[in-house]
């Protein structure tokens, strides 16, 4: 069993979290609260703090620490949003980190569909191995083929627009 304590000291957006255990313990019932309401608990304590925070009150409740440390680096930065824009018109704003890769960019685009997938509730497989064989990322008219190649090599800065084009058979 684990006892958490949030404060916040000093500066406001710093937080400081201990965590003590009794490893002799195990039971509930002389701590009154099981380890799934204590995580409960803390969880509701983190939102509470990130939805308060002005740097990071743009993020989901129920955010990762990639996303976390994503915002962070945006803020300060070490990071840019390329907005990638799908065949429907929807656009992802992808965060990646300054000097990323044409791989970097697809990994980003990976994870980012796969947390939104998870917090929708959505269980669809996607073959990404497919996606890629059957797209290309294209910045203002220019095919992104190189994965080693850094995005800043194609023009893409931050808040640039990325589009998914469908490929055409080479014969």
């Amino acid at each position: 069993m684990a006892a958490h304590d949030i404060s916040a000291i000093g500066e406001p957006n710093v937080v400081k979290i201990e965590a003590t255990s009794s490893l002799h313990d195990h039971s509930n019932q002389d701590n009154g609260i099981s380890h799934q309401e204590a995580m409960l608990k803390l969880n509701e304590g983190l939102a509470e703090i990130i939805q308060g925070d002005p740097l990071l009150c743009d993020l989901p409740p129920k955010i990762t620490l990639e996303e976390v440390n994503s915002q962070i680096a945006l803020e300060y930065g070490q990071a840019m949003t390329v907005n990638v824009k799908k065949a429907n018109g929807d656009i992802l704003p992808i965060v990646v980190v300054q000097g990323a890769t044409v791989q970097h960019l697809k990994q980003a685009i990976k994870r980012h569909v796969q947390l939104k997938q998870a917090r929708e509730g959505q269980t669809k497989h996607i073959s990404w191995r497919y996606v890629w064989k059957t797209y290309w990322l294209y910045c203002d008219g220019q095919k992104l083929m190189d994965n080693n190649k850094p995005i800043k090599d194609y023009g893409i800065r931050n808040r640039s627009e990325v589009t998914f084009m469908r490929r055409l058979r080479q014969k």
